[in-house]
């Protein structure tokens, strides 16, 4: 079982596995654990490893992630008001008359993207009925058609028909900062559907035996027309997440009755987009064509080929193969070089419109930075010197070197740039000391909560933005956020490649790194301590015994989940308050997965009741409760509950007081004793305590270990069920690959010819 990416929002409400404690412990016994001196016990284990299995394709991506997709975000709608809100308001539809102002870069953008979107609507209006499998198409259909085909036959690459035109030439930046900015306002919560459109959605789901409690769900995914939507395409029930085909097969047969059946091309093209969102659940942008095939053969597709054809002919899914470059013939009496075997031609894709355009856009947008970067000679550290002289630069190391990109911020004040630091989580801010004070954290740059104002073109007033946590950057926020700055900003990207990749869809720093098209710094600092002696053994692929004489690691072993689930308490309670000095608010648990018997459900049951037992009466949740708050989809808020009022639960999360609405409570809160590493990336707490159960060892890998060791600060306790599983992990246990194509669209861009 491996962590699905998009793990940080609360899953559905499901019930909850009773904590069994089979063999309770004495209090003494953990306390004994921690206490003994030199009570670290690292894995010793001399025997041949045994072979692990191959890294997951994308055909197991699409496999699992219809079991997981109950803890996958839920928020497609979320992530393009976070979209507009970031490229601005000011963005207009009106083409270009002669004699008027210039569009700047950001109006001509989202401009393509609003004409593209309604050319797929255009498309899907002018279909009167679904087309029956094998119909004659035109237009359009035809040539989508006809581009599969073509590419799997090799008569010609996909990017020949899905050609982007030239982007228009930005305006340059200007020299000085504009007199006055303006703040976007904060963008306003999505309004919930009308009344009378979520009763029309509730008779068509009692109509088809469809739970109706969805019907506020449906009504957001398919807007006003949701009910008629529908009953024409009862398949588009799987728009809303946790659907399941089977699902919305039953659904279908009692809507239609006879004229349902596992062939029906409306059911082939919800299928196979339904694929696609389940894969950008795994962080994949695209999908290998025969991955989707093998997705919609297990989902009992009688023609899986037809289907992919249906899908594209529909608008819905686009193809892509990335080009490759030819060799030069030799010349003259040049001896040809010895034969060597081909290389595999690039694999077709299918991906969504959606991370498409925001792959396309952010490779542009950081191209743009390049090449509009003004070259300067700063004087200072490595890192200093490749700032001053390139528009974009990496920044690699772990914990320790943060204060790199710091100092850089600092020392580029003192130069009269406009200089902001950007972080993942507030508790990443806070991490910062003193130069936490002027950062902010990503999501409230883009919503414009924080951070300078906008010029009059709506780009950030900015000269330079250092972005830490660059990793947990998926696609869609890194394309807005590099669409958001002027020609001429210096970017830098800092983070720790070892580290559990974004939330979402995306590898964006991965695939920086990997395209090689600017200056890569390596941080030489070391993370200090035992912990990061640990921790960056992990990082090469060691599980080292370390010598930890205050007890900044402990290991404690435990023979099954109820054991695990019983210490974890102790130690969170009791011994680490004890023997350590952190108190439990100060102490984190993280696990591999929100289910399981040892999960974060069940492990939040018990700190609960152990904690602050409760009646739950606002909710499921009293005052004093830790909570974990996905605001958005990919970010994770830890905090207490205040109170409970007519309007929501009010939280306190680190110097702020949120509200809840209580609309949002069920979907978007929940206990936050225990998280699992993807919603723990970006920030530490004084103590962590890790539960590796037994049946967790199917989900490790050298990353998810490395993220969740590296969440403590002064103490580590590993609660030890998994045996040898945990060494495996660390040695041979890389991370699954993510399908994108951010990589080969940088290298087109940016590429030199001595690359």
């Amino acid at each position: 079982m491996t962590e699905p990416a998009g793990e940080t929002a609360p899953e559905a409400p499901e019930d909850v596995e009773p904590t069994e404690d089979d063999a309770p412990q004495e209090p003494a016994e953990a306390d004994a654990a921690v206490e003994a001196e030199g009570a670290v016990e690292a894995e010793e284990s001399q025997e041949p490893a045994e072979t692990a299995e191959a890294e997951e394709t994308a055909e197991a991506a699409v496999a699992d992630a219809a079991d997981e997709a109950d803890e996958a975000d839920e928020a497609d709608e979320a992530d393009e008001d976070q979209e507009a809100a970031a490229t601005g308001a000011e963005a207009a539809d009106t083409p270009e008359a002669p004699k008027t102002p210039e569009l700047s870069d950001a109006q001509v953008e989202l401009a393509a993207q609003r004409e593209l979107r309604a050319r797929i609507e255009a498309r899907k209006a002018e279909k009167e009925g679904p087309l029956a499998s094998g119909a004659k198409l035109s237009g359009t259909a035809a040539d989508l058609l006809a581009a599969v085909r073509a590419v799997e036959g090799g008569a010609a690459s996909g990017t020949t028909f899905f050609e982007a035109p030239e982007p228009a030439p930005r305006r340059p930046a200007p020299e000085t900062a504009p007199a006055m900015t303006v703040r976007p306002p904060v963008p306003a919560q999505a309004p919930a559907p009308a009344p009378g459109t979520t009763a029309a959605v509730r008779e068509v789901l009692a109509k088809g035996g469809a739970p109706e409690a969805l019907a506020g769900q449906v009504a957001a995914a398919l807007g006003e027309a949701a009910a008629q939507v529908l009953l024409d395409d009862p398949w588009q029930l799987l728009s809303v997440s946790g659907v399941r085909p089977e699902q919305a097969d039953g659904f279908a047969r009692a809507l239609l009755g006879a004229a349902c059946g596992p062939d029906d091309p409306r059911r082939a093209v919800a299928l196979t987009v339904w694929l696609l969102e389940r894969a950008a659940l795994q962080g994949h942008t695209a999908l290998e064509i025969g991955a989707v095939r093998a997705g919609l053969a297990g989902n009992s597709v009688p023609d899986p080929e037809a289907a992919v054809e249906e899908a594209v002919s529909a608008a819905a899914v686009l193809v892509f193969q990335e080009e490759e470059t030819p060799e030069e013939e030799p010349e003259g009496d040049e001896e040809p070089a010895e034969a060597v075997a081909e290389e595999p031609a690039s694999p077709v894709l299918l991906g969504l419109d959606r991370y498409a355009m925001a792959e396309e856009s952010l490779a542009d947008g950081l191209a743009r930075l390049v090449r509009t970067a003004t070259a300067d000679s700063w004087e200072g550290s490595e890192l200093e010197r490749a700032a001053g002289t390139h528009g974009l630069v990496l920044h690699t190391g772990g914990e320790a070197s943060r204060v790199e990109p710091v100092a850089l911020a600092a020392a580029a004040r003192e130069r009269g740039l406009r200089v902001l630091v950007a972080v993942h989580a507030d508790a990443g801010r806070r991490a910062l000391g003193a130069a936490g004070a002027e950062a902010v954290t990503v999501a409230a740059l883009l919503s414009g909560a924080a951070g300078p104002g906008r010029d009059e073109e709506g780009t950030l007033a900015l000269d330079l933005l250092v972005v830490l946590d660059a990793p947990q950057l998926d696609v869609e926020t890194a394309a807005v956020l590099v669409e958001s700055l002027p020609d001429g900003c210096r970017l830098v990207l800092s983070g720790d490649p070892e580290v559990l990749g974004a939330p979402g869809a995306g590898r964006v720093f991965t695939d920086v790194l990997a395209a090689r098209v600017c200056p890569r710094i390596a941080s030489r600092l070391p993370d200090p301590g035992p912990l990061g002696e640990l921790v960056s053994g992990i990082g090469a692929g060691e599980l080292n015994q370390v010598e930890a004489p205050g007890k900044e690691i402990v290991i404690v072993p435990v023979r099954d989940a109820g054991e695990a689930v019983h210490r974890t308490v102790q130690l969170v309670a009791d011994s680490v308050p004890r023997a350590i000095g952190v108190p439990p608010e100060q102490t984190q648990v993280v696990t591999v997965g929100h289910g399981g018997s040892a999960g974060t459900r069940a492990l939040n049951v018990a700190l609960k009741q152990r904690l602050n037992p409760g009646p739950g009466r606002f909710g499921g949740y009293d005052p004093g409760d830790r909570v974990a708050f996905a605001p958005a989809p990919g970010r994770t808020v830890t905090g207490t509950v205040l109170s409970a009022d007519a309007e929501g639960l009010r939280l306190r999360c680190g110097d702020e007081e949120l509200l809840v609405p209580k609309e949002r409570v069920e979907s978007a809160l929940r206990h936050g004793w225990a998280l699992t590493a993807h919603q723990a990336a970006g920030a530490r707490w004084p103590a962590v305590v890790v539960v590796l159960p037994g049946d967790a060892a199917g989900g490790l890998s050298r990353p998810w270990v490395y993220t969740a060791f590296g969440r403590a600060e002064r103490h580590l306790s590993v609660v030890h069920g998994v045996d040898q599983a945990l060494a495996r992990a660390v040695a041979e246990g890389a991370a699954p690959e993510r399908t994108t194509r951010l990589r080969p669209l940088l290298e087109a861009l940016l590429a030199t010819p001595e690359e």
